[in-house]
């Protein structure tokens, strides 16, 4: 049988080829921020202030002189650090309580799944302002409390997956080959709960993209003068109607990011479980 040109492939799954093309995009524009934006995203020119986009500056500047376009660049960068750590952070935290909870039954996974449910109850908010009255504002309080918030999410996903996964009949061969325990969740449970993971990564990461840009939103996040979209749209709010563009360009970066990690979730899972694609 002819195997399937990528072009084709690609085409089978839109969902998963645009999601990832809006998310290589974000990530291209944080990684070249490391070696290049066109100005320096903190430099304050009050000479150059609000100017229109076109010309030398390509999305205009901002109140301060700075230059829009690179503060939206060092802005994605601050926003996909950001997500990397914090959903980094909630798989260390839930994948090993979800796993060990599904391997375990009992009161053991009772009460693993009860703590899961105590750290559902504060949400990445109230968790930052908690951590910010403690250790103040930081891109450090941002990160915690996003990966606090999500581990929950991780800890019910790899349970579900691990206990499908103990019910097979190759783990029941282990067990009865006296394997220990940490060998059989090593060997057989987290390379087949790996799919279930990524995905809920990849919602777990959109997820973080928009509370990172709510708490920098609300003064909880990435202080000044570091760039985030949040506070991009902190300090646009005050000319919203006098220069929307300044709201518009953060606006539709975190739309876009959102976006496309969300049609990325969804075109992995359907990858992940073929019985899915095509089901809404």
């Amino acid at each position: 049988m002819k195997a399937r040109s990528l072009p084709g492939r690609l085409a089978r799954r839109p969902a998963l080829t645009a999601g990832g093309a809006l998310v290589v995009l974000v990530l291209a524009l944080a990684l070249l921020s490391l070696v290049w934006t066109p100005y320096d995203p903190t430099h304050v020119d009050a000479a150059r202030r609000l100017l229109p986009p076109g010309g030398e500056h390509l999305l205009g500047t901002d109140q301060f002189g700075r230059d829009v376009a690179s503060r939206l660049m060092t802005g994605a960068r601050t926003t996909v650090f950001v997500g990397i750590v914090a959903v980094g952070f909630a798989v260390v935290i839930g994948v090993p309580m979800g796993v060990a909870a599904g391997m375990s039954g009992g009161p053991l996974s009772a009460l693993l799944m009860r703590v899961s449910d105590f750290l559902l109850a504060f949400p990445a908010l109230l968790l930052a302002i908690m951590l910010a009255a403690v250790y103040g504002t930081s891109t450090l309080t941002a990160m915690v409390a996003i990966g606090i918030a999500s581990a929950p999410g991780f800890a019910r996903v790899a349970r579900a997956a691990t206990l499908r996964v103990m019910a097979a009949e190759y783990v029941d061969a282990a067990r009865l080959a006296r394997r220990p325990r940490t060998a059989i969740a090593v060997r057989h449970v987290l390379p087949n709960i790996r799919d279930v993971v990524i995905v809920q990564a990849s919602v777990a990461f959109a997820t973080a993209v928009l509370a990172e840009a709510a708490l920098s939103y609300l003064g909880l996040g990435t202080p000044p003068p570091t760039p985030s979209w949040g506070r991009m749209l902190l300090d646009s709010q005050e000319l919203l109607f006098d220069k929307p563009e300044l709201c518009l360009w953060p606006g539709l970066a975190v739309a876009a990011a959102v976006l496309g990690l969300n049609l990325l979730g969804d075109g992995l899972r359907d990858r992940f479980d073929p019985t899915l694609e095509g089901v809404r």
